[in-house]
């Protein structure tokens, strides 16, 4: 399940690119591109202080344990209630939120020129209604992977970036950003709610209702059990929500430049953290409904030294690789080559962070599968309110390299503090099989950028980019094989012999 859940996840992000590089050859990397990606900040705070994040997360391991102990039925009204009064809860914010669009904008963005506000504004509520559907999506798909149904949680992410690049192709040349606005929104409707309804109206001993019961028991304990993901904050939710914040304080194009380069570093991050931590939660949260301790313990450890293996691997080639992937996805049309040389010393810092995003998304599912929300949400919630003073003084003195940078250190933070306080808690992961596993893949994971950062550039433009990215990347792949079958852990070599297991039975 991990490996489909992956090759969604990397086809989504593919898609991403080029949702990104039609951005940036339609609307270069400018004030107007601030303004777009600052238009998604009061949408993600409504979805993330509506539970919307939080509904998968807490809403797994909580119908898990009502189907296993009170049935179907149970099940079922239970998902109607959340379903109805959650959808509810959204559209009532979402209208308070579209009519205070303008003084909210003007709160958050205070240098924004009137222009840049008046659009930020604009575009905002263009994209406020698509919270709707991503939260009313979110409940069903958490019903779904519970149930082991993961078609809807691969296609969501596929079909919202499809639209958002359809939406740019048709109209940006003639509105601007407004053309992928209103993508976005249509992405929203058909791909986080249209796939997760069809899915879920084919499993015939699911009966699919909706309730507004804000006094429902089942309800209450739910929203108990989310209540510190959405008062609580990480360093995975506050890290983008910084940058536009204070990357708006900086300079013109310092939002845009530090977009385009994080969404090339989540590359490594999604593929791999989020395909783990998504395939693993409910395995785990059935072994913890099921008491199964050193079982849950091993699989998370299983899952962490997997993760952590390939992410030092993906940190070394975003950074070697930075410039021709720059230059290849965004450069051409409004995207200027010193906007290349922006985005690509911006990679080069984000990159360092890969690793501590994997692990933080995978270990912090130990907590979750338990009922555990408060403890890691307390401690996250403290290193991000730390790291705001950090961001705050390395975007004035630096700019947007201290910004870059300063996510690097608070996610590392965040990331250590995670497993330590886990294994000190239930007893798991082992700290010395993890920092082992580091070791040895930080290790060939340099060796092998080295050997591929050593060749010289073929060409310029988009086709030495081609060309840099092939050769280097089959330098870099082969040095990293060899080193994993020299230097590399049980863990490392089983994890390639998996994989080329797998490649091979899909090409036979």
């Amino acid at each position: 399940m991990a490996a489909v859940l992956a090759a969604s996840v990397a086809l989504s992000r593919v898609l991403g690119f080029l949702r990104e590089a039609v951005l940036s050859r339609v609307l270069g990397a400018g004030a107007e591109v601030d303004a777009y990606r600052a238009a998604f900040m009061l949408p993600d705070l409504l979805n993330y202080f509506l539970a919307g994040g939080a509904l998968s997360i807490a809403f797994i391991p909580f119908y898990t344990r009502l189907r296993d102990r009170e049935g179907e039925e149970a099940a079922d009204r239970f998902l109607a209630v959340v379903f109805g009064t959650t959808g509810a809860l959204a559209a009532a914010a979402t209208l308070v939120f579209w009519l205070g669009a303008d003084q909210l904008v003007a709160f958050q963005f205070p240098r924004f020129s009137a222009d840049q506000a008046d659009l930020t504004a604009r575009l905002t509520r263009i994209l406020l209604p698509a919270q709707v559907f991503f939260i009313a999506g979110g409940v069903l798909r958490g019903a779904l992977m519970a149930r082991g149904h993961f078609v809807s949680q691969s296609l969501a992410p596929v079909f919202y970036n499809l639209a958002i690049i359809a939406g740019g192709v048709a109209f940006g040349a003639r509105i601007g950003a407004e053309g992928f606005a209103w993508g976005a929104l249509v992405g929203a409707v058909v791909g986080a709610f249209g796939t997760a309804w069809f899915e879920i109206r084919r499993i015939p001993d699911l009966r699919l209702s909706a309730r507004i019961d804000v006094r429902d028991a089942s309800l209450r304990r739910y929203l108990a059990a989310a209540l510190p993901l959405v008062v609580g904050v990480t360093m995975v939710t506050v890290d983008e929500w910084y940058d536009k914040w204070f990357g708006a304080l900086l300079t013109a194009g310092s939002v845009a430049a530090l977009g385009y380069a994080r969404q090339l570093m989540l590359l490594p991050v999604a593929m791999v953290g989020q395909a783990i931590a998504t395939a693993a939660l409910p395995t785990l949260a059935r072994l913890a409904a099921e008491n199964r301790e050193r079982e849950l313990d091993a699989t998370l450890l299983v899952a962490l030294r997997a993760g952590l293996s390939l992410a030092c691997l993906g940190a070394a080639a975003a950074f070697v690789f930075a410039e021709p992937l720059v230059t290849l996805l965004y450069e051409g049309g409004r995207f200027t080559a010193d906007d290349t040389r922006r985005v690509t010393e911006l990679l080069r810092i984000f990159a360092w962070a890969v690793p501590a995003w994997v692990a933080q998304q995978i270990a912090v599912r130990g907590f979750y599968a338990r009922g555990d929300t408060w403890r890691p949400m307390r401690l996250g919630t403290a290193v991000a309110a730390g790291a705001a003073l950090l961001y705050f003084a390395m975007g004035r003195r630096y700019g947007a390299p201290g910004l870059a940078t300063a996510g690097v250190i608070g996610m590392m933070l965040n990331a250590v503090a995670t497993v330590v306080v886990l294994r000190r808690r239930y007893g798991g992961p082992p700290l010395g099989a993890l920092a082992h596993t580091v070791a040895r893949a930080g290790l060939i994971a340099a060796i092998a950028g080295v050997a591929a950062a050593v060749l010289p550039r073929l060409g310029s433009g988009a086709v030495g980019a081609v060309m840099h990215l092939a050769l280097g990347g089959a330098v870099f792949a082969g040095v990293a094989l060899a080193g994993i079958q020299l230097v590399g852990d049980a863990s490392q070599r089983n994890a390639v012999r998996a994989i080329a297991r797998r490649v091979l039975r899909r090409s036979a």
